[in-house]
C-alpha cells in the first residue's frame, strides 16, 4: 500500500512540475506577433484596445496569482497528506468525520474569493457592453462562409462589400494562409469605432482576439460590440463558432490606419465597391 502511496506520490510530484510552470507564465505573451496567432506563442495577444488591455491586466494580474496560489496551496496540502498520513506512519487511521470550524473556514474562503475576483470582473463586463459614442459605425454580417461589411453613407461611406479567403494561388508576400482575405475592413486609428453585428443564415460569432472582442452574430438580431485601436497594423480574426463544413475558412481581417489615410480608403472603396455594386445589379437584371 505504502508503495502504491509513493507511485501515487511521485506521478502527481511530475504532474506538477510540468503543470505549474505553464500556469505561473501562461499570462505573458511571450513570442507573440502583434495581431495575428503566432507559432510556438505563449500566453494571450498582445492587446491594442482599451477593454483588451483591461482584459489582459485582469487576467495577469488578479486571475493568475489567485489560480497559482490556489494551484500550489493545494499541491502542498497533498504533499503533506500523502507525507503525514500514510499507512506505515499511521497504522491505525483516526476516526474523525467532522470538524465543523474547518468546514465553515474551506466554505467561507471560496465565497470571499469569488466576491474579490467579482469587483474588476464586473468593472470590466461593464466597460464590454457598454458602447461610447462612436465615429465610426460598420454593420458586419456573417454568412456561409464569410462577412459582408456595410459602411453608412452619413459618415462617407455608402457602399458594402464582401470579405472572402484568399485562395493559396493568389497569396502575395506577407499574406498569412487561411487568414488573408480578399477586402480588408478598413477603420481609424484612436476612433471609437461601433460593430453592428448579424447574421443571414446560421449562427456566427464575429471575433478580434488582439481587439478583446467577440460577439455573436444571430439571424434575425442585431448585437453591438465596439474596440478603440490604438495602434496602426493588420488585425486578424476568425468566426468563433462552428457553423458548418467551411467554419474554419471564413477569417476577419481588419486594418487600422490614420484618419488621413482612412478618408483617402473611403473615397477609393466608395468608387470601386460602388462600380461593384452596379455591375451585380446590371447582371440580376438581365436574367
Amino acid at each position: 500500500m505504502f508503495n502504491v502511496n509513493r507511485r501515487m506520490l511521485t506521478r502527481g510530484a511530475l504532474a506538477a512540475a510540468v503543470a505549474i510552470p505553464a500556469t505561473l507564465f501562461a499570462g505573458f505573451a511571450l513570442a507573440q506577433v502583434e495581431g495575428q496567432p503566432t507559432p510556438g506563442g505563449l500566453g494571450l495577444p498582445n492587446m491594442v484596445t482599451p477593454v483588451g488591455l483591461g482584459t489582459q491586466q485582469f487576467y495577469n494580474m488578479v486571475l493568475m496569482p489567485i489560480i497559482s496560489f490556489i494551484a500550489l496551496f493545494v499541491l502542498g496540502l497533498l504533499v503533506y497528506v500523502s507525507y503525514r498520513f500514510n499507512e506505515q506512519k499511521n497504522p491505525i487511521p483516526s476516526k474523525l468525520t467532522h470538524n465543523t470550524p474547518l468546514e465553515i473556514i474551506w466554505t467561507l474562503i471560496p465565497v470571499l474569493i469569488l466576491l474579490f475576483i467579482s469587483v474588476p470582473s464586473l468593472r470590466l463586463l461593464a466597460e464590454q457592453v457598454e458602447v461610447p459614442e462612436a465615429s465610426v459605425t460598420i454593420k458586419v454580417t456573417g454568412n456561409q462562409w464569410y462577412w459582408s461589411y456595410k459602411y453608412p453613407e452619413d459618415q462617407g461611406g455608402g457602399f458594402g462589400f464582401d470579405q472572402m479567403l484568399k485562395p493559396e494561388s493568389e497569396l502575395q508576400p506577407g499574406d498569412l494562409r487561411l487568414l488573408s482575405v480578399d477586402n480588408e475592413a478598413v477603420v481609424p486609428v484612436n476612433e471609437v469605432i461601433a460593430v453592428h453585428i448579424t447574421s443571414n443564415d446560421v449562427i456566427h460569432a464575429f471575433g478580434v482576439p488582439s481587439f478583446g472582442v467577440r460577439m455573436d452574430a444571430i439571424p434575425g438580431r442585431l448585437n453591438q460590440t465596439w474596440f478603440k485601436i490604438e495602434k496602426e497594423g493588420v488585425y486578424y480574426g476568425q468566426c468563433f463558432f462552428i457553423c458548418g463544413k467551411d467554419h474554419a475558412y471564413m477569417p476577419i481581417v481588419i486594418r487600422a490606419v490614420s484618419r488621413e489615410k482612412y478618408n483617402e480608403w473611403l473615397a477609393q472603396a466608395k468608387q470601386k465597391f460602388a462600380s461593384a455594386d452596379s455591375r451585380v445589379r446590371v447582371a440580376a437584371e438581365s436574367h
